[in-house]
C-alpha cells in the first residue's frame, strides 16, 4: 500500500470504475477507518482493507472485506436516477459481480 487513506477520499472497489463511498474518519492509531459506502451507511474497517491509495483514490481489498461490507457493495447506485449517461455499464447489476 502505497500511504494511508485520508478523510474525504473516495473509495472504489476497482479503478476506473465508479465511487463506491467515501472516507469518514482515520481513527486515532490508524490501525482502522470508517468509510461511508452509498446506498449502505458506515463501516469501519480494519486498514489491511486496503488495497491501495493512488491520486486520493482509495481502492479496496474486497477479499478482506466483511460479508456486511461486500453486500452493500452490491448496490451502492440503486437509489440514484438511472439514465442514458450512467457512468456504470450496468447499475442495476451492482458494483461487485458474482
Amino acid at each position: 500500500m502505497s500511504k494511508q487513506p485520508e478523510v474525504g477520499q473516495m473509495v472504489f472497489v476497482t479503478d476506473g470504475e465508479v465511487g463506491v463511498g467515501a472516507v469518514r474518519e482515520v481513527r486515532e492509531d490508524a490501525s482502522e477507518f470508517v468509510v461511508n459506502i452509498q446506498n449502505g451507511g458506515d463501516f469501519v474497517l480494519p486498514l489491511d482493507a486496503v488495497k491501495d491509495v493512488h491520486f486520493g483514490k482509495v481502492m479496496l481489498n474486497v477479499g478482506r472485506l466483511p460479508k456486511e461490507v461486500r453486500e452493500a457493495l452490491r448496490h451502492p447506485h440503486a437509489a440514484e436516477l438511472h439514465s442514458p449517461t450512467y457512468a456504470a455499464s450496468d447499475p442495476t447489476d451492482g458494483t461487485l459481480k458474482g
